[in-house]
């Protein structure tokens, strides 16, 4: 406990309390500690000083108390001793000192009446109750009196009296008529405080006969009732009546009608009053006043302002309520009552008074045996109380003396005191309005240090959080603390550790190296006693991971994350809310380990979700908001209003926007007259505007409905507005898309568009249609005409012009003039045919063409354009004809010429031209003969290499496909390649173009070559095809390399390898009989050598030594087919794809065999890329 700290009381349990004196103890709360410690008297519990008790019930009047050992009870009846064992009607509680006093047997309860009081009594001291005044309630009846009927007039005041009968306490009232309703109550009629009833002025529904005042005492839970008082107000018309009837014609009579009067008060009466109240009551002031009209009252409190907060008003304002009044609300208050011809106040005077009120009650004391004390009584009231002091129920004054106790006014001062010193003191404050009665005790005990907090008892504290380590004690002296840390620690000191005066060790911030053993020794004068407890330091938990805000549309799915760190040694609980509150109970939300899922969300889910972290040592939250969008609600309470014949004004009320702001509105609207349930779009309007004036269109039944849009969506439409048919009127358009356009030459056929109902403007549409010739002063010829779309026109000349206008009517009248439109009749074929068609050949694949236009008024139509037909008679380079293939151009608009593209080299063809119009084609012009020049040739259409020998290869071709003339010659270039595929000097040859064949000599043998084949004539080359050929090998080079492999040496060395294979075989053989495992095949395995290749099985012989230059190839290298001959669509006149395709090697006899394939094959290389052929010689020194 902290030092100086004090408990009532009537709040402990068998407490020694501690008090605020100078080296008081304190006294833990213990229940151990207390039972085995002395303490003086305390009363508890009391009944009231004013005890009004139902006399039909038994009456009991409490005494409660503590103390040790426990007190006994007496009591006291006005004054003097009450024995209770005379009375047999009054029993004492067991171990209490509450009395029942028997009633329902027989006891009356004005015989009990009185003033009592309680002592409670030990050998440490007696404490005293209050004077409690018991009373029985009493709830009397009306006395009899006889009431007269209250005649009234009409505008006059009224007061009903209720005059209650006395009863204890004072009774409630209330009006009420004979079928128990309360009357109804206002500015003009309202009860007083004093329970009578007020009319400020009476009116002719006042009149009744049961005014009924009612009082309700509350104690005996009974109703008393007045007789019902008879009211009866006169109306100055039938007051007129009475008089005519009792007064002759001749009488001077008059009856004033009702006149209004100037507020006058009935009560309080006169123009001052005085009021008293007391200190923490409220204070209650009335006013009511009479007048015509009903007056108005107002509160002013003079020199001041009314309390804010404590003030009300009451009774229509007729009464001002101020709560928990003190001395400041004394003062002068007015009130005034105004109507419209004036006003009256009344100033009521109030005074304040106090009864007692404590400023510093004595408190219990606990002191050690020589110790000092003061015990403070101080109170203050209205007038100021006169303070005295008891000592043990008795007036201190003639009681015991004791040496160590000094009275000085208010205050007792204790010196020096010792354990006989111990006793109860009363404080008794009063005044004329009342009295404070207080017991205190001194208690003076001599004891030697304890400790209250359980041995070994361990703290758990969070890092950087404080750590409090209790030391609860309890010794008389005083004893004094001090903590050590660990079993041989020194005492702890510095400002990382506060030391509260309850024994209480504060480490304000712990760190894990705060973690140990504590111990709290406690030590005074009678001895000596210490404890440890123990303290461990947490990491604390933290969210790494929150949840985030989170938009999300209705129906989607949602996760929040929470994922945490925490100390080891703590099971985390992890508490998911909504709003504060618990989740729904709803298998939608899934709480997985880190997160939460809501599924399927709906418009409900939106709100803050917050996840709570729960150790038992401390608990982190985080929270994030989720709001849930959706398309809006359909608007709704459409309304149409300021309607006119071509516009209304349509409003709305929006829907719910859910969470995501509308950003416009669509207004729709249907035409139940022409299209019912088809709806159209009118407008659109930004999405803070909820009213729009809509333009309308004649005879229309119209219904809109409304749309709103946000950034999710379009809503529902809402429901239809009314309907709203809008008056007739003349069409407000003519037909658009007016045409004329002739289907015979000898007619014209007008069409249109026709008007919709909705553009019809009315009932009865028709189409007024009208036509005469262009640039003839004709009359206008007109026709009305059905709701179609058609009219024709027969008998007109062929393609002329005519004016045009379609203009729409309906019963009420006709639409504007319509504009004019020109058509023209019908078509024909032209008549003649484009003359002076002439050729200009461009070069040997284009020609230019030239024609005259001819007349339009040939032309009978619109003029599209000119039709150029040409096609090849014969190529002058073979001289035979074939099957004529028509080619046709067209050229629009009146064009004189154009271009023919693509026409083949050296070759004669024919055109001729004709005009067209819409009609067809008109007569076409004689045949023009013009021929191309020679072009360059194609390539030729093949390339065979043959009969390849040591220095010589020959050469065998096609001639071109396409000469495009006549051929010149041919040319022949080759160069030969070596290992590295390097090329080297370009050999040119002429051949004349008579030859098909050619053998080249002087060639260097095992060489490959390249060669580019070629076409000319006297334009120029042509393109050209490629192709590769290899010499072959010199025969005595070969036959010497073959007779390396039947040398001795050689033989004897591939023997001793195949020896030294053979062994190895059996050694593995061996060793795998024994179970083990010869690693060397999966290490030759999983190292093959790449440059060693097994022998072929199909000839014997070793496989082609290659490397990664192999089979890099040329580029744009050609592959030749299998029967060696080059075709043109696989000829290239690039190196680039040189090396593939070509498969070389010699049979027995020594001879090349070469195979060219067009196959997109990898082959490999000969040997390495030496001009030699590869043999069983050069494959096995590759292999060595």
């Amino acid at each position: 406990m902290m030092k100086k700290k004090i408990i009532s009381a009537s709040k402990a349990s068998l407490v020694l309390l501690l008090c605020q004196m100078l080296s008081a103890l304190d006294v833990p709360l213990d229940s151990k500690l207390l039972e085995e410690l002395s303490q003086p008297p305390t009363i508890t519990q009391q009944s009231p000083k004013d005890y009004i008790v139902d006399p039909r019930e038994n009456i009991v009047i409490q005494c409660e108390a503590k103390g040790k050992p426990p007190p006994s009870f007496s009591w006291t009846r006005n004054g003097t001793h009450f024995d209770i064992d005379k009375d047999a009607q009054v029993t004492m509680k067991p171990n209490s000192g509450t009395l029942v006093i028997n009633i329902m047997n027989g006891g009356k309860a004005e015989a009990y009446e009185g003033v009592y009081q309680c002592t409670a009594r030990n050998e440490r001291g007696a404490a005293i109750s209050n004077n409690i005044v018991i009373r029985p309630s009493r709830s009397p009846l009306w006395t009899k009196e006889k009431l007269e009927p209250n005649q009234v007039r009409e505008g006059d005041s009224l007061v009903l009296h209720c005059r209650p009968p006395v009863g204890l306490p004072p009774p409630i009232i209330f009006w009420m008529d004979n079928a128990f309703q309360r009357l109804p109550q206002s500015e003009r009629v309202s009860q007083g405080l004093n329970g009578d009833l007020y009319f400020s002025n009476v009116q002719p529904e006042d009149t009744r006969e049961d005014y009924i005042c009612y009082a309700r005492f509350n104690h005996t839970q009974t109703i008393q009732q007045k007789q019902p008082i008879s009211v009866k107000v006169f109306s100055m018309d039938s007051l007129n009546d009475t008089i005519a009837a009792n007064l002759s014609d001749t009488d001077i009579y008059g009856a004033k009608p009702v006149t209004e009067r100037q507020p006058v008060l009935l009560t309080p009466t006169g123009s001052t009053s005085t009021k008293v109240e007391l200190r923490g009551n409220v204070l209650l002031l009335e006013c009511i006043a009479a007048g015509l009209p009903t007056p108005v009252i107002r509160w002013i409190k003079e020199g001041g302002e009314l309390p804010a907060n404590r003030t009300f008003f009451e009774n229509f304002k007729k009464t001002l309520k101020i709560v928990d009044v003190s001395e400041a609300d004394s003062g002068n208050y007015k009130c005034i009552a105004r109507n419209t011809l004036g006003s009256a106040h009344h100033v009521i005077s109030v005074t304040v008074k106090a009864a007692p009120y404590w400023i510093t009650a004595p408190r219990n004391l606990v002191l050690s045996p020589g110790e000092d004390g003061t015990l403070i009584c101080r109170a203050n009231g209205n007038p100021k109380p006169d303070i005295s002091w008891l000592a043990n129920g008795v007036p201190i004054a003639i009681a015991p003396e004791d040496p160590s106790r000094k009275v000085d006014g208010d205050t007792i001062i204790f010196s020096q005191v010792q354990e006989r010193s111990s006793a109860v003191y009363q404080c008794n404050a009063s005044n004329e309005y009342g009295y404070l009665l207080a017991n205190a005790f001194v208690n003076v005990l001599a004891e030697p240090p304890r400790i209250l907090t359980a041995a070994n008892k361990l703290y758990q504290v969070i890092a950087d959080s404080p750590a409090l380590l209790d030391c609860a004690y309890f010794g008389s002296p005083k004893p004094e603390i001090e903590w050590f840390k660990g079993v041989k620690g020194s005492i702890l000191r510095g400002n990382e550790y506060v030391f509260h005066d309850n024994g209480t060790l504060e480490i304000p911030v712990a760190q894990k190296d705060s973690s140990g053993t504590y111990t709290c020794v406690a030590r005074n004068e009678l001895g000596k006693i210490q404890n440890e407890v123990q303290l461990e330091v947490k990491d604390p938990t933290m969210i790494i991971k929150q949840p985030e805000y989170k938009v999300i549309q209705r129906y989607g799915q949602v996760s929040f994350e929470c994922i945490i760190k925490h100390d080891s040694t703590l099971l985390p609980t992890v508490i998911w809310l909504k709003d504060n509150g618990e989740l729904p109970g709803d298998e939608r939300f899934l709480v997985g380990k880190d997160n939460l899922t809501i599924m399927n969300v709906t418009d409900k889910d939106d709100g803050t979700y917050t996840c709570i972290v729960n150790t038992t040592l401390d608990s982190v939250s985080a929270s994030a908001v989720l709001t849930v969008v959706a398309r809006p609600n359909p608007p709704f309470d459409l309304e149409l209003t300021g309607q006119l014949e071509r516009s209304v004004e349509l409003s709305w009320v929006p829907g719910d926007e859910n969470n995501s702001p509308i950003t416009n509105f669509v207004i729709e609207y249907e035409d139940g007259l022409h299209e019912p349930g088809v709806w159209h779009h009118q407008t659109e309007v930004p999405g803070t505007q909820t009213t729009v004036q809509l333009k309308l269109s004649p005879y229309v039944n119209y219904s809109f409905r409304v749309i709103a849009v946000n950034e999710i969506g379009r809503s529902q439409p809402s429901e239809p507005s009314e309907q709203y048919l809008t008056k007739s009127a003349n069409p407000d358009e003519n037909p658009p898309n007016v045409q004329g356009i002739g289907s015979e030459p000898d007619n014209l056929v007008i069409t249109w568009e026709s008007l919709t109902g909705f553009q019809s403007n009315g009932p009865g549409l028709q189409y007024k249609v009208s036509w005469r010739q262009k640039d003839v002063d004709d009359e206008w010829t007109s026709v009305i005409v059905a709701n179609v779309s058609k009219y024709i026109v027969s008998g007109t000349p062929t393609f002329v012009p005519y004016e045009i206008k379609v203009q729409a009517l309906n019963d009420l009248g006709y639409a504007p003039e319509p504009s004019e439109v020109i058509g023209h009749s019908g078509e024909d074929l032209p008549m003649v045919a484009p003359g002076n068609v002439q050729v200009h050949v461009i070069n040997s694949t284009l020609a230019k063409v030239h024609w005259d236009t001819v007349p339009l008024k040939t032309v009978r139509g619109h003029l599209q354009g000119y039709k150029v037909y040409y096609w090849k008679v014969q190529s002058l380079s073979r001289r035979s004809k074939r099957h004529v293939e028509k080619k046709i151009l067209t050229f629009r608009g009146n064009k004189t010429f154009g271009m023919l593209p693509g026409l083949e080299p050296y070759s004669s063809y024919k055109l001729n031209v004709r005009v067209v119009n819409g009609k067809g084609e008109g007569p076409a012009s004689p045949d023009k003969v013009f021929k191309t020049p020679e072009g360059v040739p194609s390539s030729p259409s093949f390339l065979k290499i043959t009969n390849p020998t040591l220095d010589s290869l020959t050469l065998e071709w096609g001639s071109p496909t396409h000469p495009n003339g006549v051929l010149t010659s041919y040319i022949l270039k080759f160069q030969p390649i070596n290992n590295t595929h390097e090329l080297g000097p370009l050999v040119e040859i002429r051949i004349p173009a008579n030859e098909s064949s050619l053998i080249l000599k002087n060639l260097n043998y095992s060489t490959r070559y390249k060669f580019y084949f070629n076409a000319q004539t006297s334009v120029g080359s042509g393109s050209q095809i490629t192709e590769e050929a290899v010499t072959i090998m010199d025969e005595a080079m070969a036959s010497r390399q073959v007779d390396i492999a039947t040398q001795g040496w050689f033989i004897g060395l591939m023997c001793a390898v195949a020896l030294l294979i053979l062994i190895l075989l059996i050694v593995c053989f061996i060793r795998r009989n024994k179970g083990g495992k010869y690693p060397v095949k999966e290490k030759e395995d999983a190292h093959a050598d790449p440059e060693i290749q097994p022998m072929k099985e199909d000839d014997g012989t070793f496989g082609e030594y290659s490397d990664a230059e192999d089979h890099k190839p040329l580029k744009k290298g050609s592959r030749t087919p299998s029967d060696r001959t080059v075709k043109k669509e696989d000829s290239d006149d690039s190196l680039v794809d040189y090396g593939e395709g070509v498969n070389g090697q010699f049979n027995e006899d020594g001879s090349f065999i070469g195979q060219y394939s067009g196959k997109k094959e990898k082959e490999p290389a000969e040997g390495n890329e030496s001009s030699e052929a590869p043999s069983p010689v050069n494959a096995m020194n590759s292999f060595v």
